[in-house]
């Protein structure tokens, strides 16, 4: 979840334009996928892939070190190489790749442990604003660790080239200042457990949804066929998709305002004059100062020329809307778009337009922070075929709608779309092998049921790119929020069990808890130098404090626990604090004091309903529970055997 200012949005469409761009050149020579290059790591242990592309039908050879691996490209040129396993090795590799037109050479390659650090702004928290940072930047250059970072793009369809040109680096403090910091300080214990080379790839975005990692194979799983259609669509005719998906959002404005249509009968809303052009946030007095999450209506007209109306279709720039437009010309839809800093270009079909007076309407959303118009006037306006921009001003008029609420989000929404992020960020990493993944995300699904069967997803899509072999590491969410003093509810104490299912259900994979190095106040907790450790331990198999089970027999409600060394402590005190029993409601809930014994903990009954026992079940809990390593026991929910 992304807090302070929005970051700025690419625009899914330059993503596939390069792409293209990319595709149709000609190659002079056989062509690396878009995440191969010079100071890479490969991966130990696992048949190294190496694909690419050429021309159709070529025979390509590639040459690593002094092993040979020859194929022949498919239709659309592609080409996929493999080499026999390797031991870790820090003496560098070359690779070529040839047909008979030339010759590509990689060079400076290390074999290692490659891994894959994605998420939200927790993970994409740079090494700069972690702790100690000063210290940790001074001591960070390693020439046998290497990064990636990976641009933020997005896109309706799988991509096989990047947004942006990308390349491996070695660590020094200048490449570890932007990057990931968990992601840094577990590959730097690494090195230091392991000896051998580590390539870290760093592929994040604030603020997004679980769903937008999701592979194409689990968007149509989960979401199903409709949903995987209406990207198809997307990919090629913007315009089709948003009137595809608009009766949604038809269905919705109608049942939040008593069935009324404000983009059949614009005149039946309250229009004053905009106070100024800039966030609504600003408008002093409007409502919208103090509550700027709102749908808030905005109109425009220009005037066209029978010619101009006549010419052909036309482009209407709105410039960019935080967060999400809904944009009409002449009440006909032409365009829906999530994203606070993306650019709205619409095509307007020339049957929408005519001669004289023609009106834009628009339906601005703002979930948080700030709304409305993001930039200056100077960025709206229509162009007519064939001829010149024509300037939409900055007196256009407002009115606040009947629904505060977010309205739906269409399948290609930038932030919480199907798959969009996997599209473009994920999948241009080819069939790479790698040790594993670490994913820390979450927040922006808190609320959402079902998480766990999507990282159950995610982690087939991982695998099915990445190899059987990749290890899944999940961070789970830190302490955020308002502390209590009595058991409540908790969306953040919800999403933590799923997380934990989550692994559970999979035989590799980790949890890795941060629920006790967060911050209250601050979503975004500095303290990724601990959870790197502590990946970096799962990533090597180190069984950490988990739940297993709880039983009951006769007065005492016995939960054991594994990967516990050195016996159960409670700091601060001889209890566990945050330990809570239940019966089938939230109000039955409360908090108690057990007893620890060595990898148990142990429940007086109180003579109440118990049949769950909870542990760390706030947003923000306060818990004092470690094994003798220091480690600490995770939130978590258990049904109690009886």
């Amino acid at each position: 979840m992304a807090a302070g200012t929005k970051p700025l949005f690419r625009a899914s469409v330059l993503a596939a334009l390069l792409t293209a761009a990319s595709s149709l050149a000609v190659q002079a020579a056989p062509q690396p996928g878009a995440a191969y290059g010079d100071h890479m790591v490969l991966q130990r242990g696992q048949p190294i892939v190496i694909e690419g592309r050429a021309e159709p039908g070529a025979e390509v050879t590639g040459t690593l070190g002094t092993e040979r691996s020859t194929t022949r490209t498919d239709a659309q040129g592609r080409f996929r190489l493999t080499f026999a396993a390797r031991d870790a090795a820090a003496e560098p590799l070359t690779l070529r790749l040839a047909d008979s037109t030339g010759e590509t050479v990689l060079h400076d390659l290390l074999i290692g442990d490659v891994w894959l650090c994605s998420g939200q702004s927790n993970m994409e928290l740079p090494v700069a604003r972690a702790l100690n940072t000063g210290s940790e930047l001074r001591r960070a250059a390693d020439p046998l660790m290497r990064l990636l970072k990976v641009p933020q793009f997005t896109a309706a369809t799988e991509q096989d080239a990047f947004g942006a040109p990308v390349e491996w680096q070695a660590a020094t403090a200048e490449t570890v200042e932007p990057f990931s910091a968990a992601c840094f300080f577990m590959g730097k214990q690494l090195r230091a457990d392991l000896g051998v080379p580590v390539g870290l790839i760093h592929s994040n975005w604030g603020g997004s949804a679980s769903s937008a990692w999701l592979s194409p194979a689990a968007v149509r799983d989960l979401y199903g066929e409709q949903a995987a259609e209406l990207l198809q669509l997307y990919s090629r005719d913007p315009l089709a998709a948003a009137q595809a998906f608009v009766p949604q959002w038809y269905d919705w404005w109608r049942a939040g305002d008593n069935g009324n249509e404000p983009w059949t009968n614009p005149d039946s809303l309250a229009w004053k004059p905009i106070p100024q052009f800039s966030f609504w946030n600003s408008w002093t007095g409007t409502g919208l100062d103090t509550q700027p999450a709102a749908n808030v209506w905005l109109r425009q007209t220009f005037t066209l020329t029978a010619e101009q109306a006549a010419a052909g279709d036309a482009m209407l720039a709105i410039g960019a809307i935080d967060d999400l437009d809904l944009t009409w010309v002449n009440g006909n839809p032409v365009g829906y778009t999530f994203g606070w800093g993306v650019e709205r270009n619409y095509r307007v079909p020339r049957e929408y337009l005519r001669e004289g007076e023609n009106t834009v309407l628009i339906a601005a959303s703002n979930n948080w922070d700030t709304g409305g118009f993001f930039g200056g006037p100077e960025r709206l306006h229509i162009t007519p075929a064939g001829g010149a921009p024509i300037p939409l001003g900055a007196d256009w008029e407002y009115a606040v709608g009947a629904i505060s609420q977010m309205p739906p989000r269409a399948p290609w929404d930038a932030i919480a779309g199907f798959g969009v992020m996997h599209n473009a960020m994920i999948a241009p990493l080819g069939g790479m092998r790698l040790a594993g993944v670490a994913w820390y995300q979450g927040e922006s699904d808190v609320g959402q049921a079902g998480y766990a069967t999507r990282l159950t997803h995610l982690f087939a899509g991982w695998r099915a790119q990445f190899g059987e072999q990749a290890r899944m590491l999940v961070v789970q969410l830190a302490d955020y929020g308002r502390r209590v003093s009595v058991p409540v509810a908790s969306g953040w104490g919800e999403l933590r069990e799923e997380q934990r299912q989550g692994v559970v259900a999979d035989a590799n994979a980790a949890l890795v808890t941060a629920i006790d190095i967060g911050e209250p106040s601050d979503i975004h907790p500095a303290n990724k130098n601990v959870l790197g450790l502590r990946l970096a331990m799962a990533a090597q198999g180190v069984a950490l404090p988990q739940p297993v089970s709880a039983s009951r027999e006769g007065d005492t409600i016995t939960v054991t626990f594994s990967g516990v060394e050195g016996g159960l402590t409670a700091y601060g005190g001889p209890y566990a604090l945050g330990v809570e029993l239940c019966g089938d409601t939230q109000d039955s809930c409360r908090f108690l004091l057990p007893a620890l014994w060595g990898d148990k903990m142990l429940i007086a009954a109180d003579g109440r309903p118990a049949t769950r026992v909870r542990h760390g079940w706030a947003d923000a809990p306060v818990i004092n529970l470690y094994d003798g390593r220091d480690l600490p026991v995770p939130g978590f929910e258990l049904e109690i055997a009886q």
